[in-house]
């Protein structure tokens, strides 16, 4: 769940929460109405406690490489995200030797 949607699911439950004594129950309620508002306030209650537990997405895909082998004549040992295209993380930890016009080693962000 992205962080916006997190915040939205908490406001939309705490507004039910409190709107269930000021809309429900200031006209002296029947036993219907009573009832309304205690399902009313059970939803926003396991509303908010859902959205509290949820943990943020990602902002996209984990790339990642170790111990690549050896790139020559334009080869990449590592990770290509052209014109630094992608969302997320990437890492390259003991890439392999690069060699020749072009090779890389690591992560490439050119076009």
């Amino acid at each position: 769940m992205t962080q916006g949607w997190k915040i939205t699911v908490i406001v939309l439950a705490a507004v039910g929460i409190v709107s269930t004594p000021l809309i429900w129950l200031l006209n002296s309620p029947g036993a219907g109405e009573l009832v309304g508002a205690s399902i009313q306030a059970a939803v926003g209650i396991a509303a908010l406690v859902w959205a509290m537990f949820q943990h943020s997405s990602p902002a996209g895909p984990t790339d990642k490489a170790s111990r690549t082998g050896k790139a020559s004549g334009g080869g990449i040992t590592g990770i290509r995200r052209p014109g630094g295209r992608g969302r997320g993380a990437a890492s390259a930890e003991r890439t392999g030797e690069a060699s020749g016009p072009n090779s890389v080693s690591g992560i490439d962000y050119s076009n």
